[in-house]
């Protein structure tokens, strides 16, 4: 039987709640990669894989951007962080990981860095 590792079904009503409670830095990044708009490529909010429900997923670059509140930066969080990242990169999906802030400061170069993780133009 095949193993279903993306978008579990008793993850559903989860993911819906975040996306429709989700952060205003998440709206904010979410205006710029909707719709293909990052050099075409597609990007889905609130994507799940294995347990792990990410902020912003391209699967054609599996590719995941994470954005990172205070929580993110406690012991537990950091932890949790490390876990999650080294789950994720076993099965070839790299991480970005971006703080909150810098979504609003620079969100240009938030965008850069994103596209510089595609592997082709």
């Amino acid at each position: 039987m095949h193993n279903r590792i993306h978008n579990k079904i008793y993850l559903k009503q989860r993911r819906r709640d975040l996306r429709n409670n989700g952060t205003s830095a998440e709206a904010t990044l979410w205006k710029s990669l909707q719709r293909s708009q990052l050099e075409g490529r597609k990007f889905r909010r609130q994507h799940s894989i294995k347990n792990y429900i990410l902020d912003f997923y391209c699967p054609s670059e599996k590719l995941a951007v994470e954005l990172d509140g205070a929580y993110h930066f406690t012991a537990a969080g950091i932890d949790a962080d490390e876990k999650r990242g080294r789950e994720l990169t076993d099965l070839g999906i790299k991480v970005l990981r971006f703080e909150n802030d810098e979504v609003f400061q620079a969100l240009e170069s938030v965008l850069d860095k994103i596209k510089s993780c595609f592997d082709h133009p």
